[in-house]
């Protein structure tokens, strides 16, 4: 490394990902390092960016995969970075290096936000389409209800058992009421049956109690069925199978718990028992020097009701920067970041607002006022990528 000018240390920070935690890595980064005399590299297999909250949006067309999709490529540029095309394979020397599937990649420090993945080991899943997986599932989705004249679609979540936080159920209830709208304003409502299935006695316990009975009310309230509290078995064609029983289904919709993705242990840091990297209260994962991580890809200390958001992991990506700043300049870190679940439960001609915070929370009823709140935050978000 050579000193400039000035007597700052030219280095570069490597960032594995390019989703939420990332972004706001990089605009953090250089907020504080207006000069631009840090480097900063991002692996990703594609420069490119989903805002995954309005896939909700994409089956009753209120969205399209273009409104929701967008090239990173011009703002790495207006931002600095230096995009290395590949895919994470694993790390070594303590974390200044990156392995990749185009190479190697140096770094004086590195932030680990590249996400997690889905668990697929039930038998037949095959046959579900993951809502929360991207583009492709909703498209698929969105058609094959067009062409349905009816039938039964049945939609659920599980979660991680060694990872109580790694679930993304929230979703899920919003393809569900959603779909519900969308069948009613068509006026083929009735010629669908929707039921909702979870192994969670209570799902959606991480928004609160009051939330759980708010949402299931809801359910009720709309003639959709629920099996609870059953642990799943698999999947068939026409079936999802739990130890409950056989719930018939001629469409599923299936958000599978999450786990770290299989390159985290090439790396020699440490993971919890879920597959995720251990890190500390600034975001430090353990076994590692100046390699923090932000987002899906992190196991935090927290509250037991702490979930895995986007709007989470923009918070531990400025703490991160935060502390890794600090670090670069020979200071400790300090940094740390507040825990908190902020959701608006979509149905598309209403909104639940639901929050949760150390010492309270707030569950709203459904309000129209919340559904063009939330495309409000949507527009916030994208608008720097378009």
């Amino acid at each position: 490394m050579a000193a400039d000018r000035k007597g700052w240390t030219e280095v570069n920070v490597t960032i594995i990902g390019s989703g939420f935690a990332a972004l706001a890595a990089i605009h953090r980064l250089r907020n504080l390092d207006s000069g631009r005399r840090i480097g900063i590299t991002v692996i990703a297999p594609q420069a490119s960016f989903t805002y995954l909250p309005s896939l909700i949006w994409i089956p009753s067309g209120l969205r399209q995969k273009e409104d929701i999709t967008f090239s990173l490529k011009p703002f790495f540029e207006w931002m600095g970075v230096d995009w290395h095309a590949g895919s994470a394979v694993g790390v070594k020397d303590n974390g200044r290096t990156v392995i990749t599937t185009s190479g190697e990649v140096q770094n004086d420090a590195l932030l680990i936000a590249s996400g997690g993945q889905y668990i697929r080991k039930l038998p037949g899943i095959d046959h579900t389409l993951n809502p929360c997986s991207g583009v492709s599932d909703v498209a698929e989705f969105r058609d094959r209800i067009e062409t349905m004249p009816g039938g039964k679609v049945v939609m659920g979540f599980a979660g991680n058992p060694k990872e109580p936080t790694a679930v993304r159920g929230g979703p899920m209830f919003e393809f569900l009421f959603g779909l519900h709208t969308q069948l009613r304003r068509q006026g083929r409502l009735k010629n669908f049956d929707l039921a909702f299935f979870s192994p969670m006695a209570e799902p959606g316990k991480r928004l609160g109690p009051k939330a759980v009975k708010g949402l299931l009310h809801t359910m009720k309230k709309r003639q959709i069925t629920t099996h609870l509290g059953h642990k799943m078995v698999g999947f068939g064609a026409d079936y999802v199978e739990t130890e409950g029983g056989r719930i018939a289904s001629d469409l599923t919709l299936f958000i599978p718990g999450m786990t770290g993705q299989g390159w985290f242990k090439n790396t020699g840091l440490a993971l919890s028992d879920g597959g995720f990297f251990k890190a500390d209260v600034h975001g430090r994962v353990e076994g590692g020097e100046r390699v923090y991580v932000a987002g899906d890809a992190g196991s935090f200390p927290g509250p037991e009701w702490r979930a895995k958001q986007a709007h989470m992991a923009e918070l531990q990506a400025v703490a991160a920067i935060n502390n890794i700043y600090r670090e670069l300049k020979g200071l400790p870190p300090r940094a740390t970041f507040r825990t908190e679940l902020i959701c608006i439960v979509d149905t598309l001609d209403s909104g639940i607002w639901v929050s949760r915070f150390k010492k309270m929370g707030l569950i709203l009823p459904p309000l129209l006022p919340m559904h063009w709140v939330k495309i409000l935050l949507e527009w916030k978000s994208v608008h720097p990528y378009r």
